[in-house]
């Protein structure tokens, strides 16, 4: 997985050297070169000098390719605006944010931005984001009887075609984000690994999408 940390603080710093540990490509962005430097001797990543929000410099970390952002700066704000550009325009598949006030946590959500807080907690919290095959509901349509969830594509899925996370009227896959592309599917579309698909899922099908994707959690 490459993964782009914006922010070389202590939860950045934590969160960079534990996937570098992981064999994740990781490549940390900061404006201050000396806390890059902090960086433990064993980090086997990137290190790029700049600020976050910089285009220019999340070209340079390799955004175009990034199969997630984690933004973990001093600030909400810069944090959020990371976050949506990742998400926004590179349409990276998986990004978190860094919030010290939490009461904005759900609005971000709603965006498609994840969420972390307190550092040590938040260091274990956002390597179980990116590595836990997550199904997320992203808007309750309605009343909330039906659902547009958002889910990686599990192993069992991979070289396997949309019909097969499909039931007529109770789960439509309505659209999938490969490469830092999102397109329409047909039902003969070949699920690749990587995938993050996202579908249409009445409430009393729940259980049975979760039995297609392999978990039953």
């Amino acid at each position: 997985m490459n993964v782009i940390v914006v922010g070389a603080g202590h939860m950045g710093r934590g969160l960079a050297e534990r996937l570098s540990r992981q064999g994740h490509d990781v490549t940390v962005i900061d404006r201050d070169a000396e806390e890059l430097e902090e960086l433990d001797e064993g980090f086997a990543g990137r290190r790029v000098v700049g600020v976050g929000f910089d285009r220019a410099v999340l070209a340079e970390a390799g955004v175009e390719r990034a199969s997630a952002v984690i933004a973990c700066t001093s600030s909400d704000e810069a944090n959020v605006v990371i976050a949506r550009i990742a998400r926004g325009t590179y349409r990276v598949p998986r990004v978190i944010a860094r919030l010290y006030d939490i009461s904005k946590a759900e609005t971000y959500r709603r965006l498609g931005i994840q969420t972390i807080s307190t550092t040590d907690w938040g260091i274990r919290h956002a390597c179980e984001l990116l590595t836990y095959q997550e199904m997320d509901t992203v808007l309750e349509i309605g009343s909330g009887d039906v659902q547009l969830v958002r889910s990686d594509v599990p192993a069992l899925l991979e070289g396997r075609p949309v019909r097969e996370v499909t039931a007529i009227g109770e789960v439509e896959v309505v659209a999938v984000s490969r490469s830092n592309e999102t397109f329409i599917p047909t039902l003969g579309t070949v699920l690749e690994h990587g995938d993050v698909i996202y579908a249409a899922v009445a409430s009393s099908a729940s259980a049975k999408f979760r039995y297609m994707l392999g978990t039953n959690a």
